[in-house]
């Protein structure tokens, strides 16, 4: 069974972060040498998988406008006629990447989250501090990115558009499902379904701001709200005015002085996620 950093590590790698660690003398032609084995083999589906991990790549670093197919080619080590044995086009290729974002969110991203507490509303703050940990990883450089080629493609591509809108359905129903789980514990004629929302339009919000401002500050600032948002409800499922509730975690303003500089936990994260971040020995973006 993976350790705590050893879930967070793969979560990490499909937050924001495609392909493995570079293996020391690996680079393209090393590429090409792997792929040529495994062609001899008869393993084209890994020729496909590789292709897609450097196109998810180069989309998030550089952006889907601004990425040639010979740049995908080049980084894949493969020559056009394998991408295009497998895609018709870079929109193709687009597709594809989205339905690996798509395919890896439950094992490497909602499924950790879910382990690293037991408690259903901890797990929404665990979920966010995976965000968070990726950003300092990358030092604010990368956002989620789903949500930056959701950004970039608008509803240019209705295919690409109905895989993205998938993705985050599938992202917030499992929040729900965390949620409904809370039971009591929150107001019983609360919308969860839109709360869950909610949550992801922080983690979105909050990612793109800490980007802007090349610091995690607007993020913790911004889940410090939902933070106390979520106390506020609790404070109302058990039945005191929420004028009267006395929260459990500071507000944002009590962060001043407190963010994060050396990849410390701030105050609105779960108990027990302070295991410190160790990057080293793999690429992170």
């Amino acid at each position: 069974m993976l350790g705590v950093r050893d879930r967070v590590y793969e979560s990490y790698r499909s937050v924001f972060v495609i392909g493995p660690p570079e293996r020391p003398g690996f680079g393209v032609e090393g590429k090409k040498s792997e792929l040529n084995a495994q062609s001899k083999m008869g393993s084209g589906s890994q020729t496909r998988s590789r292709i897609l991990e450097e196109a998810a790549r180069l989309f998030h670093e550089q952006g889907f406008a601004a990425t040639g197919v010979a740049t995908i080619l080049r980084q894949a080590g493969v020559n056009s006629g394998s991408l295009y044995h497998f895609f018709p086009g870079k929109d193709a290729v687009l597709l594809g990447v989205l339905e690996r974002h798509l395919g890896l969110l439950e094992r490497t991203i909602l499924t950790p989250a879910e382990t690293l507490s037991e408690d259903p509303i901890e797990r929404v703050f665990a979920l966010l501090d995976m965000y968070r940990r990726a950003l300092l990883v990358s030092g604010c450089r990368r956002g989620c990115p789903v949500g930056n080629l959701a950004l970039e493609i608008g509803d240019e591509k209705p295919g690409a558009r109905a895989l993205i809108e998938s993705y985050f359905e599938a992202w917030t129903d499992r929040v729900t499902g965390w949620l409904e789980s809370a039971g009591d514990r929150l107001p019983p004629g609360l919308d969860r379904a839109a709360l869950a929302r909610l949550v992801l339009s922080v983690m979105e919000g909050g990612v793109m701001q800490a980007r802007s401002a090349a610091s995690v500050d607007p993020f913790d600032a911004t889940v410090s709200q939902l933070r106390s948002l979520f106390n506020l409800l609790q404070g109302e499922a058990r039945g005191g005015p929420s004028s009267s509730i006395e929260l459990d975690r500071p507000a944002a303003a009590e962060l001043e002085g407190a963010r994060d500089r050396n990849g410390e936990q701030p105050s609105w994260a779960p108990a027990g996620s302070e295991e410190p971040i160790d990057a080293s020995g793999w690429r992170a973006w």
